[in-house]
């Protein structure tokens, strides 16, 4: 099959890629902030379409990450980088051109970007030659621009880009200025006596003097009078000047429509693994995870939540890792403990790992087995809106209800801290309800809540418990391990809720 993306293997999937919209479990799940660190300063190639995507295809996951793992040999990056910067610079020509008024000076700046293209194409087909490639999106891509570079349309395009640089470089003119009277004609190797003079009257300068001399401005733009005498050099050069003209309007889609997708769509691996490369260096652990669409026994050991990551490491913080392990008939993951201890930062890493795993990107972790979902939904407690014509429990349950209606089998489920706006009799009735659910429907859930009876209610069910220093209740260690509720974590919420805490009672007994 010959190439077509080095990012889709199905070309269904290329179509209306750019109207895609940012999934809805993004925020819940802040991917939407590690999505815009990952794209920021690439605007010209609106990659966050290509973020919103998951192919749902375990065929092209494997062909994204042999692509990634090719990219990691930091000279096929350089060269692809370099590429990279010389269709910016082309890109910029082409701005510039679409910006001035003049015909000439346009289709100068224009010439200058087709030049750039050429040297792009032919540089980026011959480094590719001497690196060993073993994906097979780069192979493919490799025998495309070689065998591009060799056709007729590159070739003729090519010497003819090269021609009119040599012609134009050529052209030579004098200017005779007379009072407002400028003469312009052909270079007849009129001597320039400038120096001459200059070096004559050197020995009157006596220190400092004024500078007479007209400064040319750096706007790239002509004035009336420059474009004038440009309209009379092509007079005298006009068969130079026409066949500029003709090349302007003959290679106005020069750029191969192939090529230029490549050129954007290599942007989603560099720029990821350009933002993971900060954690690397900072001894973070990043693998390639086996993707499963049957088995859903899945597991990462040394993940973290990367948004958070990214902000601690800003901080010069220390970021903790975790594991996680899913096996047998173990569906569901009951997090419970102490609050601000990481329960919800379990869960986040649980559902960004899964998307970042289903796009073919290396995950945080050092090794990894992970669950190839049809969709993921997400329930994260949201603050009351008084504009709402029905109360926040209500709210909850007509939120549950629409993720349970949706899911299927294949699906993950991620709820955070629901109904907590009732009596616990009537948050455990609810609970379990929506348990049954999800045990029903097979689903790969995390659930994160106080309600402890949750993390026994099945064989699918499994504790976790983030965890505090012994000797130090209040201090959290973030850590979530795997051990069962210890009725802790209700009963810390309430003791915060009515100020019953030891920190509490100790400042009213000084008080």
């Amino acid at each position: 099959m010959a190439f077509q993306s080095i990012l889709f293997l199905n070309a269904d999937d290329i179509v209306n890629i750019d109207l895609l919209n940012e999934p809805v479990f993004f925020k819940d799940l802040n991917i939407d902030q590690i999505v815009d660190t990952i794209t920021f300063g690439r605007n010209e190639y609106n990659l966050k379409p290509f973020f919103y995507k998951s192919p749902n295809d375990i065929e092209t996951i494997k062909y994204r990450q042999e692509i990634m793992r090719d990219l990691e040999n930091n000279e096929l990056f350089k060269c692809i980088k370099s590429f990279s910067e010389k269709f910016q610079h082309m890109r910029e020509d082409l701005k510039q051109a679409n910006k001035l008024y003049y015909k000439y000076q346009k289709e100068r700046w224009f010439l200058d970007a087709v030049d750039i293209y050429c040297d792009a194409v032919v540089s980026l087909a011959n480094d590719l030659t001497h690196i060993d490639l073993n994906s097979t999106g780069f192979v493919e891509f490799r025998e495309y621009i070689l065998n591009y570079v060799k056709s007729d349309s590159f070739i003729s395009l090519n010497i003819a880009t090269k021609k009119l640089e040599e012609d134009l470089s050529s052209v030579k003119y004098s200017i005779l200025i007379r009072g407002n009277s400028i003469k312009v004609g052909k270079y007849d190797s009129e001597v320039n006596y400038s120096h001459i003079v200059e070096e004559t009257f050197k020995k009157f300068k006596e220190g400092e003097v004024k500078d007479y001399r007209k400064k040319f401005s750096d706007y790239d733009d002509m004035n009336h009078v420059e474009a004038k005498i440009l309209d009379l050099v092509a007079q005298l050069y006009k068969e130079i000047f026409d066949a500029l003209d003709d090349f302007c309007i003959k290679n106005t889609d020069y750029v191969d429509k192939t090529i230029g997708t490549f050129e954007r769509e290599i942007q989603f691996y560099m720029s990821y693994l350009e933002f993971i490369s900060k954690f690397k260096d900072m001894g973070l652990k990043f693998c390639y995870p086996k993707v499963d669409s049957a088995s859903k026994e899945v597991f990462d050991y040394g993940c973290f939540d990367l948004a958070l990551a990214n902000k601690l490491i800003s901080n010069k913080s220390t970021v903790v890792t975790n594991d996680f392990y899913l096996s047998g008939k173990e569906r569901i993951f009951v997090v419970s403990g102490p609050n601000q201890g990481g329960k919800t930062t379990f869960a986040r890493t649980f559902g960004q790992v899964h998307y970042f795993a289903s796009i073919g990107c290396p995950i945080p972790g050092y090794k990894a087995q992970l669950f190839l979902y049809d969709n993921i939904f997400t329930h994260f407690e949201r603050e009351e809106n008084v504009n709402d014509l029905h109360g926040k429990l209500e709210d909850e349950l007509i939120r549950i209800y629409d993720i349970l209606s949706k899911a299927t089998s294949n699906s993950i489920v991620i709820l955070n801290e629901i109904f907590t706006s009732t009596t616990l009799k009537d948050a455990i009735f609810l609970s379990k309800r929506v348990m049954d659910r999800i045990i029903d429907l097979d689903l790969l859930c995390v659930w994160v809540t106080f309600i402890d009876e949750l993390s026994v209610y099945s064989e699918k069910t499994v504790s976790v418990v983030n965890t505090v220093v012994p000797d130090n209740p209040s201090l959290r260690t973030y850590k979530v391990i795997r051990k069962p509720a210890d009725g802790l974590s209700y009963a810390i919420t309430i003791a915060e809720k009515y100020r019953l805490t030891y920190e509490h009672i100790k400042e009213r007994v000084k008080g």
